[in-house]
């Protein structure tokens, strides 16, 4: 019994040969689970990187086919979003879904709610509230991947610490905070009497007050053009300052290289619209058609789609300005 324990003892320090086949093999199993798992991991990344990398948006925002990018944006977006899921640290992944999102409600949802005809109000209601969840959908995506490089930034925002939410956040962090910001304010643009989404309104403010402490000129003059806006469309209670919006109006033409037709769009429908300059308006809108969007290859969409929406506007003037008096005229003598 004694010789039989030590046989038994001595063939599991050693192994027999049969035992060692079986205990590689066994090994083997287990180091091929994790293998599995790092080569999937280690492919997810590469998709999400090559996916990701730099100058990779050119396919959309350089179309020229509106209607094309409006169909594929929807599968584009869930399949970034599928990816995030699988890798939910991935920078990359959170900055494209995110932003995409933004740029879908707008330039998809917002924009042609904003030009149906009165009659269609219910259409418009509803594409407008999609926007605006789009709209939340991705800055909560931008803002989560804040607080995963920076811990405690979405806390400090929430307890109105702006200063200390924004201040470690550096260049590279320029996008997450552009993109979160515009959606924040975008949803809120939809419905301004939401008042529980104007009262973080500030915190919106805070990431693009640091997107301009680091780039003064962000996106060829974007940050600007969105100043255009902000000051422009804001009552004075809030912030609003056309005098600002004309400040910035001049800056994002003068950094755009006068290629963009933004900042021209953006003061026609804010600060013309306040002061009822139609004629200014016009003018403004007649400067945005003369763009040629092949002059600025990157933003080809951007440009068509502002187009479109200028000469809409300019076919509907008169919802927009009071009815001019009509000049006295002089009794014949």
């Amino acid at each position: 019994m004694r010789l039989k324990y030590r046989k038994n003892l001595a063939l599991y320090a050693h192994g027999s040969k049969s035992g060692r086949v079986r205990n590689y093999f066994i090994i083997f199993v287990i180091l091929l689970g994790f293998n599995a798992c790092s080569i999937k991991k280690m492919a997810m990344n590469q998709v999400a990187n090559a996916l990701t990398e730099p100058g990779g948006s050119i396919v959309f925002t350089g179309d020229n086919d509106p209607e094309l990018v409006g169909a594929a944006l929807p599968f584009a977006i869930k399949m970034y979003e599928s990816l995030l899921v699988s890798n939910p640290g991935h920078q990359g992944l959170q900055l494209k879904t995110g932003s995409l999102y933004v740029m879908y409600a707008n330039a998809f949802l917002q924009t042609p709610a904003n030009m149906l005809a009165d009659e269609e109000y219910k259409k418009q209601e509803f594409l407008l509230e999609r926007a605006k969840n789009l709209y939340l959908r991705g800055r909560d995506i931008l803002l989560n991947a804040l607080e995963r490089k920076y811990p405690g930034f979405r806390k400090n925002l929430d307890q109105r610490k702006f200063k200390q939410a924004v201040s470690p956040t550096k260049p590279g962090d320029i996008e997450l905070l552009y993109w979160a910001g515009a959606g924040w304010m975008g949803a809120f643009a939809i419905d301004p009497f939401d008042m529980d989404l104007g009262l973080t309104l500030p915190g919106a403010a805070s990431l693009m007050e640091r997107v301009l402490e680091l780039d003064k000129n962000y996106g060829e003059g974007a940050i600007h053009d969105f100043y255009v806006l902000y000051y422009g469309s804001l009552p004075d209670y809030m912030g609003g300052d056309l005098n600002k919006a004309r400040d910035h109006f001049k800056k994002a033409v003068e950094a755009s290289g006068k290629i963009a037709t933004s900042p021209y769009l953006s003061l026609a429908t804010t600060v013309c619209v306040k002061e009822q300059k139609v004629e200014e308006f016009k003018q403004l809108l007649k400067k945005v058609l003369e763009v040629d969007p092949d002059a600025d290859p990157e933003n080809r969409l951007l440009n068509i789609l502002n187009q479109r929406k200028a000469r809409w506007l300019l076919e509907h003037v008169e919802d927009y300005f009071l009815p001019t008096e009509p000049e006295e005229i002089e009794e014949k003598k």
